[in-house]
């Protein structure tokens, strides 16, 4: 294995897209349900009132379940917006509508609030490849969280949302790189 962190980080996604992809449909559906209920369980227990959260792209843990059901009890969602400086943008989100961004992962379409509005969140949810047993979480390469994340003076409880298998022993770390302050998988929520 090489020693350099970049390269085991491209070969460790490689990994996970791969199982990613193979995933039968019927333990992707089961997992869905696991998701939702795990993050309508971590929304009770910290009483968010507005949150952030991804839309999911077809490989990865289906966030949208739930998402429709925080905006059906009026729990203010914000959804990112890549923008080329690598910074994010953020958005309510309008009509449910949805476009594939720059990068290729699905955007909500709507009038954008600006990288300053994740300030007012109670909750973040972001997506990851693997989170290890410290809170380390291994993004997908692009930066775009672990710049949000490291820009926050005050920064809400920050939960990544991973298969069973990809919350793992440990993974590598750069200096940029950001943890966070728990996992959600679809049979457990772990906070560190």
């Amino acid at each position: 294995m090489p020693d350099d962190p970049a390269v085991v980080k491209r070969i460790l996604r490689a990994e996970l897209r791969e199982r990613r992809r193979n995933m039968p449909a019927h333990e992707r559906e089961l997992a869905t349900e696991g998701f939702t209920a795990r993050l309508q369980e971590l929304v009770g227990s910290t009483d968010a009132r507005s949150l952030s959260c991804y839309l999911s792209m077809p490989s990865e843990p289906d966030t949208r379940p739930f998402v429709n059901w925080a905006e059906a009890r009026g729990i203010r969602v914000l959804f990112p917006v890549t923008r080329d400086d690598g910074l994010l943008d953020w958005t309510v989100g309008e009509a449910q509508t949805e476009r594939l961004g720059p990068t290729g992962v699905p955007e909500a379409e709507g009038d954008l609030l600006g990288p300053m509005a994740i300030n007012d969140v109670d909750l973040i949810i972001v997506p990851a490849a693997a989170v290890d047993a410290t809170g380390m979480r291994l993004g997908w390469g692009r930066g775009y969280f672990d710049k949000t994340l490291g820009s926050m003076g005050k920064c809400p409880p920050v939960y990544a949302v991973v298969f069973d298998g990809e919350f793992v022993e440990s993974v590598p770390r750069e200096v940029h790189d950001q943890p966070v302050n728990g996992v959600v998988t679809p049979t457990r929520i772990v906070a560190f």
